[in-house]
């Protein structure tokens, strides 16, 4: 399934020690079904069906954490929680975000937005933390986590647009209708760029914690994203410009 779906993600994988591998993918397969429910292209069509959906497969998780015959993927996921210490609790809250995203979403304040990613990014990040080796840094990786999330909303402002969904609080969304960015707009949207470059220098310390391999993957993902930052504070914060 990683493989698959994000074999950028399956590559990265690799520089990961070989017995983590199946535990990173049972992860992933985990957080990737629940997110298919919520956006694959064969979701189905009303918010009350999708989070029913999501019900169903929390459940099979529920059933394989009892030991009970479940879907293969919850099933591989318990079995490396097992070995590795995976705090799967984590995933109740992840599931709580993605029912959000369920029906239209309206971000009213940041403390709802820091609620939102500690559920979805935050969540996963806690339980990858064993995995890549920093198991006494999991606040820090889960933070790091909310840090490319947040990345990730001020990018695709306009793509969440499209799917009736606005992450970063105070949007207006007259400018979202019109395309045309405001000086309030892009004050809130330069808000969220300065919280996001202060989560990665927060957890800078990260990065030292962890083998070489994943170190390199991790700092080439935080290079990525800072110059995705750069790109928007280039544009003076217009993140509805084409």
């Amino acid at each position: 399934m990683q493989r698959r779906h994000d074999p950028t993600y399956f590559v990265a994988t690799t520089l990961l020690p070989a017995p983590v591998r199946p535990a990173i993918h049972a992860v992933y397969g985990f957080v990737r079904t629940a997110d298919q429910i919520v956006d694959g292209p064969e979701r189905l069509p009303q918010p009350a069906e999708r989070r029913a959906a999501l019900d169903a497969w929390e459940h099979q998780l529920d059933l394989a954490r009892a030991g009970e015959p479940a879907h293969p993927v919850p099933t591989a996921l318990v079995d490396a929680a097992d070995r590795h210490g995976l705090p799967l609790d984590e995933l109740r809250t992840y599931m709580r975000s993605m029912r959000v995203d369920c029906a239209p979403v309206r971000i009213r304040d940041e403390a709802e937005l820091d609620r939102y990613m500690n559920g979805s990014a935050a969540a996963v990040g806690r339980i990858m933390a064993p995995l890549i080796g920093a198991p006494s840094r999991r606040e820090e990786v889960a933070r790091l986590g909310m840090a490319f999330q947040l990345a990730n909303f001020v990018r695709d402002v306009r793509e969440d647009w499209a799917l009736d969904r606005i992450y970063l609080p105070g949007l207006p969304e007259s400018d979202l209708e019109s395309g045309r960015a405001g000086e309030g707009f892009r004050e809130r949207v330069a808000h969220q760029v300065d919280r996001a470059r202060a989560m990665f220098r927060d957890t800078r310390g990260v990065d030292a914690a962890v083998e070489g391999r994943v170190r390199h993957g991790m700092r080439l993902a935080r290079a990525v994203y800072w110059r995705v930052l750069d790109r928007v504070e280039r544009a003076n914060y217009d993140v509805l410009a084409a």
